[in-house]
């Protein structure tokens, strides 16, 4: 049952801190700022979009198990988010047309999901500090 409840838990952290990662790159999208670097990253806030990325956000969060940083889970999260980072711009961009790195939405296109996914791994980290016994924040 232990691994049940910790199962829940990162799973539970990793959709939190993809709701909070999809309301920022809303929110550049639409205040200009990835356009303004001239990437064109501008999604609409529906729930077509946002449910699946909240679902996989919680999938990802399965990683945070790995305790490369066992001082602190949300720099642990911030370290971890290189893989759903890697995997977006080397697997998903390139699937939905978008170039290697997603280099046909912009020059710059690579760093937004490096920051959009570290603010998932400090926010997934963070919930899994709070909720877990043993925190580690």
């Amino acid at each position: 049952m232990k691994y049940f409840k910790k199962l829940s838990l990162v799973f539970s952290a990793g959709c939190l801190g993809a709701f909070v990662n999809s309301l920022v790159v809303w929110l550049f999208g639409l205040l200009g700022i990835t356009a303004a670097f001239g990437v064109h990253i501008a999604p609409a806030l529906t729930k077509g979009w946002l449910y699946p990325r909240i679902i996989w956000g919680g999938i990802w969060g399965i990683i945070l198990l790995v305790p490369l940083i066992k001082k602190s889970n949300i720099l642990n999260g911030i370290v971890l988010s290189i893989a759903p980072t890697l995997v977006t711009l080397l697997v998903v961009f390139p699937s939905k047309g978008k170039g290697m790195m997603g280099l046909e939405l912009g020059a710059l296109t690579p760093i937004f999901p490096l920051i959009f996914n570290s603010i998932w791994g400090a926010v997934a980290g963070a919930w899994f500090s709070i909720v877990n016994e043993n925190r580690h924040i």
